[in-house]
């Protein structure tokens, strides 16, 4: 069992960053891939980023390719997303989620763990 409890979110003015966190706490959180989604009001929830978990390979959505950067520190176990360049089309709940065997899958269903979610919001 893996929990996982998000930080960092909130309202932050378009152009702006923002940084999330992700604490991890059970079993070995270096043995996760672990991802970001996000999920805004009557949208489904789709992919942001993921991470192995040596760190040493990563993932974008488009919509986060070159604004967005996702890092892991083991031995904090702990998850981040650092955003930049917020748009008010970012503007959503964002979770992070741990896979065992996700390989750094863009698909919901390939995590086993999520947190509960932490709001961002952009504004024009």
């Amino acid at each position: 069992q893996v929990q996982l409890v998000e930080s960092g979110g909130g309202l932050v003015q378009a152009g702006g960053s923002l940084r999330l966190s992700c604490a991890a706490s059970g079993r070995t959180f270096s043995r996760y891939t672990m991802g970001w989604f996000r999920q805004a009001p009557g949208k489904e929830r789709e992919f942001v980023a993921a991470i192995m978990w040596s760190g040493g390979s990563t993932y974008y959505a488009d919509s986060a390719k070159g604004r967005f950067t996702i890092s892991r520190d083991n031995a904090k176990n702990t998850l981040y997303l650092q955003m930049n360049s917020l748009k008010p089309e970012d503007t959503a709940v964002y979770y992070c989620a741990a896979g065992a065997g996700a390989y750094g899958s863009r698909r919901s269903t390939a995590y086993d763990y999520w947190g509960q979610g932490t709001q961002v919001t952009v504004s024009s």
